[in-house]
C-alpha cells in the first residue's frame, strides 16, 4: 500500500513550469490476442498490428499468442518487432518451443521497466501456459503489471489452477499477505466470462476488482462473449479507471481491449 501511495502522491504532487498545477498524470494500457499477426481475412500480416497499435497511443501493450522466430510466421522475434515499432521494451515469456522457435505472450512497455519475471503456470490441457510481471517505474514510483493468457477448454479445471497460481505468485512476489497485493494491473485473454469460478477466484481474491470491459471481445467479427479482461489491485487504488473494447474486427480473431488510468485521481 506505501507503493501505491507514494505513486498517487508523485503523481497528483506534479506543478507545470510556471507553477500552476499540472493535469494528472495518465496511463492507457491495451490488452491483445493477436493471433500471431493472422487476421480475420486469412492475412498474416504483423506490420498492421503494430500500425493498429500504434494508432491507440497505448504506453503499455499486453500480447497474447505471439511467435517468436516460429516458421509459421516467417521466423520473426514479434515481440521485439512490435517493440521496435512501437518504441517499446519487450519482454517476453514463452509458453514452449514450436516450429524452430517459441511461442508465448509479452508485454511491451514506453516507461522504464526495473524488473521483469516470467512466471510458471500449471500446464493447461494441450499447451503449457506461462504469465509475465512487469515492474514499471511510474514518475519514480513502481506499478506491476501482469499479463496472462489462460487455457482455453470448456473444463475450467486447469483454467482456475492456473488463475490461483498467479494469485499467489503476485501477492509473494510482493512480500505480503493475501489480499494485500501492492499495487498491480492483471490483464489478457483469460478465456473465462464474467460470473466463471476463473473469474469469482480472481474477484474473490480480496483486493482484485474486475474493471472491465463490459462489451463481448470475442469472436472479433461478430463477438458474443467477454473472455478479454483487466482487473485492478487493490480495488479502487484508480478510481477513474475506464476500459473500452475497441473496435477492430479484422486483425485477429479477438478484439483488443484498452485501459485509461489517470493515475492523480
Amino acid at each position: 500500500m506505501r507503493a501505491l501511495f507514494l505513486l498517487l502522491l508523485l503523481v497528483s504532487c506534479a506543478v507545470a513550469p510556471d507553477g500552476t498545477p499540472a493535469p494528472p498524470a495518465s496511463l492507457r494500457l491495451v490488452s491483445y490476442n493477436i493471433k500471431h499477426g493472422l487476421g480475420m481475412d486469412g492475412v498474416l500480416d504483423l506490420e498492421r498490428v503494430g500500425d493498429f497499435l500504434a494508432a491507440t497511443g497505448a504506453d503499455v501493450v499486453l500480447l497474447q499468442e505471439v511467435d517468436e522466430l516460429a516458421s509459421r510466421s516467417g521466423g520473426v522475434d514479434q515481440a521485439a518487432a512490435l517493440g521496435a515499432r512501437l518504441g517499446m521494451t519487450a519482454h517476453f515469456a514463452p509458453f514452449m518451443d514450436f516450429q524452430g522457435g517459441r511461442y508465448g505472450l509479452a508485454i511491451l512497455a514506453a516507461p522504464p521497466v526495473v524488473a521483469a519475471e516470467v512466471v510458471a503456470l500449471p500446464a493447461g490441457t494441450r499447451e503449457p501456459r506461462s504469465a509475465m510481471v512487469v515492474t514499471l517505474d511510474v514518475d519514480g514510483a513502481p506499478l506491476r503489471v501482469a499479463n496472462a493468457h489462460l487455457d482455453w477448454l470448456a473444463d475450467d479445471e486447469r483454467r482456475v489452477a492456473q488463475a490461483r497460481a498467479l494469485l499467489e505468485a503476485l501477492v509473494l512476489d510482493a512480500g505480503e499477505g493475501p489480499g494485500t497485493p501492492s499495487p498491480v494491473i492483471l490483464g489478457g485473454d483469460l478465456n473465462d466470462v464474467p460470473g466463471s469460478a476463473t473469474l469469482a477466484l480472481l474477484q474473490g481474491w480480496s483486493a482484485f476488482g474486475r474493471v472491465g470491459p463490459d462489451a463481448p471481445t470475442f469472436p472479433s467479427d461478430a463477438p458474443n462473449r467477454t473472455i478479454d479482461h483487466f482487473l485492478i489491485a487493490p480495488v479502487g487504488a484508480f478510481p477513474g479507471a475506464e476500459v473500452l473494447v475497441l473496435d477492430e474486427p479484422v486483425i485477429s480473431d479477438h478484439r483488443p481491449v484498452q485501459l485509461d488510468l489517470v493515475l492523480g485521481e
